[in-house]
């Protein structure tokens, strides 16, 4: 972790020390009063809750200061207090400043799907040769990747970060905390429909990580998406092009598919080759593979490494992860989170994989505005034409995508609708039996992932 002192916390985020020990270190940092530890250094937040009013618990539980944007009563003599005039200011500041070391190369990694596991799989690659920093898990908003930030050491040559977003301006603040010098798109998919609108004013969101990026930056973009190649347009830097066409830079060839084991394929760049094993269910895990390995192309690593780390990667957690239980039920969980592309991939990948039964648990995709109910039933249609035995929908949207699937002839007792979770989570157990293989996809806010916990709890993992 950094290693701050109050004086130098206060000057970063011109801020002033109310009162503390201006050479009192701190090495840990949080937003959040129950997740305080000893020694700690509490920013209060304003959001939906006042931090202020939390510093006091924050204390109790160990911090040994706060960064505050109003006086509040000292938790005792001895605790450290900086004012500023925004908390959330001050805590970016700081991560600029984290990131602004000499020797450090930011990576950011932003785009409709994938992200995660283009971040997990390039900070894999790069840690064969070098001390990498990476984000963790999805904290890619702007106080989530600030807070993470404060996280890096100095021996760190390399940081790959996760840049979310919903709506336009979001990855342009990001990039202001963390201009990277390599950015990476991964595609252009129809999400936060609701927000955006349109696909090209989803891909101008998407667009502003190159509009942030430093002067002489890499772009590692996606050569199979036209929208990504659409907004790359007059990008001044160099770029590495990812994908499974040979204009591509980085490609993907002979794709092979090895059932429960995963993918096997050639990987080309630049006249080089290896012969890769990749040990994940969707072609999406190839593409997030290819990305990474564009970004170890700009940092000038050999495809070797690619070769040496691929068969030790593994989806990051919920996004096509393989749970094998008991009676020889196979669980895929994907249940962080959904959207039409993926779940197109999702359904048609794990279509082909040997089992009794295919069992589509999908959730309501969330944030598609007027095109919900099209792809909802377009997900119906895509269901019955991949082959799946049952479906199984939870959510409101649900009734279209069962609709769908009922007039593209999936019988009706293999149709069946939950509205919650936690309802889906015990009918699902009465309609699953021995060697049957379950998808779990669905947005976030549906909390498919509760599905996953009870099969696990009920059926044990073998």
């Amino acid at each position: 972790m950094a290693a701050l002192k109050l004086e130098e916390i206060a000057r970063t985020s011109g801020g002033r020390i109310l009162q503390g020990p201006t050479d009192r270190i701190f090495r840990g940092f949080t937003i959040d009063s129950r997740r305080a530890l000893a020694g700690d250094l509490f920013f209060a937040v304003v959001a939906r809750r006042d931090g202020h009013d939390f510093v006091a618990d924050a204390a109790a539980r160990g911090a040994a200061g706060a960064v505050v944007s109003r006086p509040v009563d000292p938790p005792s003599p001895d605790f450290g207090l900086v004012l500023v005039p925004d908390t959330v200011a001050a805590l970016q500041s700081l991560a600029r400043a984290a990131l602004a070391r000499p020797g450090l190369r930011v990576v950011g990694v932003t785009g409709s799907a994938g992200k995660t596991t283009t971040k997990e799989f390039a900070a894999a690659l790069l840690a064969e040769e070098m001390p990498v920093f990476k984000s963790e898990g999805n904290f890619n908003n702007q106080i989530g990747l600030a807070l993470t930030v404060l996280g890096i050491e100095p021996a760190h040559r390399a940081a790959v970060l996760e840049m979310g977003m919903s709506s336009a301006g979001e990855i342009r603040a990001l990039t202001r905390i963390a201009p990277p010098d390599v950015a990476v798109i991964t595609n252009v998919h129809p999400v936060h429909l609701e927000f955006l609108k349109t696909m090209e004013n989803i891909a101008a969101a998407k667009k502003e990580i190159l509009d942030g990026a430093k002067e002489g930056a890499t772009a590692v973009l996606n050569g199979d998406d036209p929208y990504v190649e659409r907004i790359s347009q007059g990008w001044p830097g160099r770029i590495i092009h990812f994908g499974r066409t040979r204009a591509s830079d980085v490609r993907a060839e002979n794709i092979r598919r090895l059932g429960f084991d995963g993918f096997a394929f050639d990987l080309a760049a630049d006249g080089e080759r290896a012969k890769i094993k990749l040990p994940c269910l969707f072609e999406s895990h190839i593409d997030n593979f290819l990305a990474a390995v564009g970004v170890a192309r700009a940092f000038g690593l050999p495809l070797r490494a690619a070769e040496r780390v691929a068969p030790k990667l593994v989806p990051a957690d919920k996004r096509g992860v393989l749970l094998r239980l008991s009676s020889g039920i196979v669980v895929i969980d994907d249940s962080y989170n959904s959207n039409p592309r993926a779940l197109e991939g999702a359904l048609v990948g794990a279509a082909g994989l040997p089992a009794k039964r295919h069992v589509a648990v999908l959730g309501d995709m969330l944030e598609l505005g007027e095109a919900a109910a099209f792809f909802h039933s377009e997900a119906g249609r895509r269901a019955v034409r991949s082959g799946w035995d049952v479906l199984v929908t939870v959510g409101p949207l649900g009734l279209y995508t069962n609709r769908a699937a009922r007039d593209a002839g999936l019988a009706e007792e293999r149709i069946h609708s939950f509205s919650t979770s936690e309802e889906a989570g015990g009918g699902l157990l009465d309609l699953i039996g021995a060697g049957d293989l379950v998808l779990v996809k669905g947005s976030r806010g549906i909390r498919m992932d509760r599905i996953v916990e009870r099969l696990k709890e009920t059926l044990k993992e073998s």
